[in-house]
C-alpha cells in the first residue's frame, strides 16, 4: 500500500496525500501523528499543525497562500478554507499598464 501522505520540506505545514486518506485514518509523517479528519481524495493537502485564518499555508517551503477559515491538524485544506497568494499574470501585466 502506498504511504497516507509525502511532506515535501521540512518547514510545511501540509503534507500532500499520495492516496486517498479515510476520515479517523491515523498518519504518521516526520515524526508527527495526525488523525484524517474527513476523508481526502490524492494529491490534496492535509494540516500538519492547526492552522488558524490568515496563516499562510507552506509547501514546498514556500507560502501558496492563506488561510480563510481555521483548521485542525488533520483537516483537508483546499480552495473551501485557503486563497491562493498568487497573482495571475494578466493580472501582473494589467498592474503595470
Amino acid at each position: 500500500m502506498a504511504p497516507a501522505v509525502i511532506l515535501l520540506h521540512p518547514d510545511d505545514n501540509v503534507v500532500v496525500c499520495c492516496r486517498t486518506v479515510h476520515a479517523g485514518e491515523l498518519i504518521s509523517v516526520a515524526d508527527v501523528e495526525i488523525t484524517a479528519a474527513e476523508t481526502v481524495a490524492l494529491g490534496h493537502k492535509l494540516a500538519r499543525y492547526p492552522l488558524p485564518a490568515g496563516a499562510k499555508v507552506i509547501k514546498y517551503g514556500a507560502s501558496i497562500g492563506s488561510m480563510t477559515a481555521p483548521v485542525s491538524a488533520g483537516g483537508w485544506v483546499h480552495m473551501h478554507n485557503m486563497k491562493s497568494d498568487y497573482i495571475s499574470a494578466h493580472l501582473r501585466d494589467a498592474a503595470k499598464g
